[in-house]
């Protein structure tokens, strides 16, 4: 059995006096793709910001729990964040490159970090462009701007943006939402090659792309976690009557 790289116990999350996460438990391993499931509001990408503590930057949201990251508890007072943000790299729903240049986006964060020099930062650039399955479309055209990209490039270069400074876990919160078919198609592609380097955690509204993507699924609602398993197993032959109800569509 793989080992668990994030580890979960009695999560409570609160946006002021409201309490949208009611003591979540879970355990993802390590070098799989887990996929968070269920209706609208029901807490998915508040956990999934609890990972990289970005809620931390929400104005009233209050943690209470344990939770590590390979062993580490990151809401300790000794956590540097950091150093958590480039162990846990982010990509969002809708694509957001900068306005700069392809070369200078994926560059950003290991100049900021002051990772590398010159010819280092280009082995970074042109490395993280081919895990995000870019470097060929772009690699003639690093100087151009990353608005002129269409928006399954935009996004596949937000993973990139994300890769160049060697996360050890990927968070994404619904990144084919914004996408077509081609597109979504190019990023689940990806996401099955990226686990076997890195840890995934996904959002999605998309059960066809839960079942097809995923190792592990968790069934969230009213911000608890309802079901939690291996996905063939779950989407076969779901333990819990709200997990079957919204597998087959009947609410949510």
């Amino acid at each position: 059995m793989k080992e668990t790289a994030i580890h979960a116990k009695g999560i409570n999350v609160w946006y002021g006096s409201k309490q949208v996460l009611f003591d979540i438990c879970l355990d993802i391993r390590k070098n799989r793709t887990t996929s968070l499931i269920g209706p609208s509001g029901c807490g998915k990408t508040t956990f999934l910001r609890c990972i990289n503590r970005m809620n931390d930057l929400v104005p009233g949201c209050r943690v209470k729990g344990h939770l590590a990251i390979h062993g580490h508890d990151i809401y300790s007072p000794k956590t540097d964040i950091y150093h958590l943000r480039t162990q846990v790299g982010m990509v969002f729903q809708a694509p957001n490159p900068f306005p700069i240049s392809i070369y200078d986006n994926v560059a950003y964060a290991p100049r900021l970090h002051n990772k590398a020099g010159q010819e280092e930062l280009d082995s970074i650039v042109e490395q993280s462009l081919r895990e995000a399955a870019l470097w060929g479309e772009v690699k003639d055209d690093l100087k151009k701007s990353a608005m002129e990209l269409s928006g399954g490039q935009k996004q596949r270069l937000c993973i990139a943006r994300a890769l160049s400074i060697a996360p050890e876990i990927i968070i994404m919160d619904e990144p084919c939402s914004a996408l077509d078919p081609l597109a979504t198609s190019k990023i689940e592609d990806l996401i099955n090659r990226l686990k076997e380097k890195y840890t995934v955690v996904i959002v999605t509204h998309n059960i066809q792309q839960a079942a097809r993507i995923s190792d592990c699924t968790a069934y969230f609602y009213l911000g608890k976690i309802i079901e939690y398993g291996e996905t063939k197993a779950m989407f076969e032959m779901p333990k819990e009557k709200s997990t079957e109800m919204y597998l087959t569509g009947r609410f949510g």
